[in-house]
């Protein structure tokens, strides 16, 4: 009797644990001006295409200002056989990677300029694949899933008119035998509404489609 009440209680207490929440986000790097973003898709990455721009394009602006080096400019994300639209700009040279079945990208890291731009852009796959993209100095950064098993879902962040000024990632599961994978799903559990009086924070993913989607700012 003793060992059922034991084991009775060992079980209500494991069912009395919180539920591990499937969804993670890594908070945005960067100056984090601009105009926001936030990728969007059904189904798995399958594709990523990363455009980085050399500085000679902007000798001027950055020696008497910065003294920068190449800086993203711009990317898109392929979701099935979907391509997401260009966040930022198509720079001076193109990076792409195509993911294999089964695939998927499980760190984002890179280095960042506090004063403008995400110069140097790293993705890496469950397989061991890299896909890198700028010049690596600068501050570093590295983003990875909180729970196993999870997956990048979405990439945000803000962009100018030359480049990418901030960005963060949103890690969550696939189901890649089911239907309805949408990055919607991942985007409403990776981020907290947050108001102050009668008004809510700016947001750095901006409009997801159909949807006003505010963070907890750090």
């Amino acid at each position: 009797m003793f060992l059922i009440l034991v084991v009775t209680m060992f079980l209500a207490g494991c069912l009395a644990l919180p539920i591990k929440d499937p969804y993670s986000y890594s908070s945005a790097v960067g100056q984090g001006l601009g105009t926001p973003f936030a990728s969007y898709g059904e189904g798995r990455i399958t594709g990523v295409r990363v455009w980085e721009t050399n500085n000679n394009y902007y000798y001027y602006y950055y020696y008497y200002n910065y003294n920068s080096n190449n800086y993203i400019s711009g990317f898109q994300l392929r979701y099935g056989n979907t391509w997401s639209p260009v966040f930022g700009r198509e720079g001076s040279v193109k990076q792409v990677m195509e993911l294999f079945n089964d695939e998927a990208i499980v760190e984002v890291s890179g280095k960042y300029n506090p004063a403008d731009y995400i110069c140097y852009l790293v993705l890496t796959t469950n397989m061991g694949r890299t896909l890198s993209t700028g010049l690596p100095n600068q501050i570093s950064f590295n983003f990875y899933p909180t729970n196993m098993g999870n997956e990048l879902r979405i990439l945000s962040g803000r962009f100018n008119g030359a480049g990418i000024t901030s960005i963060g990632a949103h890690w969550g599961l696939v189901d890649t035998e089911g239907a309805g994978n949408s990055t919607l799903q991942t985007a409403l559990e990776t981020v907290t509404p947050i108001f102050r009086g009668k008004k809510s924070m700016s947001c750095s993913l901006g409009w997801y489609p159909g949807y006003r989607l505010s963070l907890i700012l750090d």
